[in-house]
């Protein structure tokens, strides 16, 4: 497919040589359950989605992925979805590895990036490697963003296609399917997305493969992902649009987050959590409140709908009187409204809680008074 350069330079560029034979298992219809724990850590990410990415990097230390590895999908996912995600990224990913140290759990850190030659000709690397991702020479092009904007074509060849792709804790395999991970989850990218997942197939990955990938997006990051991802594939490969993957699930709700300090006073017990299958769309969970425990003061972006399942509680908004509230009250927060809401002091309190977020987030802090 590609080959192995040897530049006059003395530098070796390793184009993918032999990638599909060394990369992938002999059952190219399915995904190992390494790659498959790439991609909702790719596309949570991407979409700033901290809580569920929080869940994916824990499945993905299980799944067998190193720190450095994960460490690696934050550093190539800046050139796609911005510093900030990345960083957010990055910032979790510390918070998950801690806790997993102070729990005793040791990860494996993994191969570090081979340092870059003192000769590397960035310039030339870069171009070798895009050319061989898209199957043609598109070093000097006249038309398109690269002759309007020069500039952006040098950062992303001797940047993005040097320096980050030269970084081998990744293969080029795995590189692509982060990027088609993060491009699934954002909205407006169908063109960069149509691209990639035919370079995706360049470097190996059968049809199939590509459609087990649309459903780890359907179980792992959300319906409109995979959709998308899908509505794609059906126009570069022979998957039929029959195939398309769908999935009801029934989880168990037994995992619990306490809350914090900080935003909780008494015991407060967050579980069932869950999202909507379509991206920015509701999200919620079950908050259980031991007697006298309450939130702090706080708001949501796009408001909040609660529903009390047993107990009895109250909820106040700044500077108004509280409210009771008992089992099967509905109560409608508006959207950045400063309120909160607990248990009485005779009467521990459970409800679900539903908000919507905005840019990735569905709640802002504001302390205690």
């Amino acid at each position: 497919m590609f080959k192995y350069l040897i530049r006059k330079a003395g530098i070796p560029v390793l184009i993918f040589g032999f990638l599909s034979a060394t990369v992938f298992a002999d059952d190219t219809d399915t995904l190992s359950a390494r790659q498959q724990a790439i991609i909702p850590i790719a596309a949570h990410t991407a979409s700033g989605d901290i809580a569920a990415l929080n869940t994916a990097l824990a499945d993905g230390l299980d799944a067998g992925l190193t720190v450095n590895e994960i460490k690696e999908i934050f550093i190539h996912a800046y050139a796609y979805v911005g510093f900030p995600r990345a960083l957010n990224g990055i910032n979790a990913f510390n918070r998950v590895v801690d806790n997993r140290k102070s729990n005793g759990i040791n990860d494996k850190l993994g191969k570090s990036a081979t340092p870059v030659p003192e000769n590397f000709d960035r310039n030339a690397f870069g171009h070798e490697v895009r050319n061989g991702l898209v199957g043609r020479d598109i070093s000097n092009r006249t038309t398109g963003y690269a002759a309007f904007v020069p500039t952006i074509d040098v950062f992303l060849v001797e940047h993005l296609f040097a320096d980050i792709f030269y970084r081998d804790v990744l293969s080029t395999a795995d590189r692509e399917l982060v990027t088609i991970s993060m491009l699934a989850a954002l909205t407006g990218t169908d063109a960069q997305l149509t691209g990639h997942m035919n370079i995706s197939m360049r470097v190996g990955y059968s049809a199939k493969q590509l459609l087990a990938f649309t459903q780890v997006l359907a179980n792992n990051v959300d319906v409109a992902a995979a959709s998308r991802a899908f509505n794609i594939l059906t126009t570069i490969s022979d998957i039929d649009a029959s195939e398309q993957p769908t999935k009801v699930t029934v989880d168990s709700g037994k995992s619990t987050i306490t809350g914090a300090a900080d935003k909780f006073s008494g015991k407060a017990i967050v579980s069932s959590i869950f999202k909507a299958p379509a991206s920015s769309h509701y999200r919620g969970g079950i908050v259980s409140f031991e007697k006298g425990a309450k939130t702090a003061w706080h708001t949501h972006p796009n408001g909040q709908t609660l529903i009390v399942i047993s107990g009895k509680g109250y909820v106040q908004q700044k500077g108004e009187e509280k409210l009771l509230m008992e089992e099967g009250s509905v109560v409608t927060i508006p959207p950045d409204t400063l309120h909160w809401h607990g248990a009485t002091d005779e009467s521990p309190m459970a409800h679900v809680a539903i908000s919507t977020p905005e840019a990735g987030s569905t709640v802002s802090w504001q302390g205690f008074d």
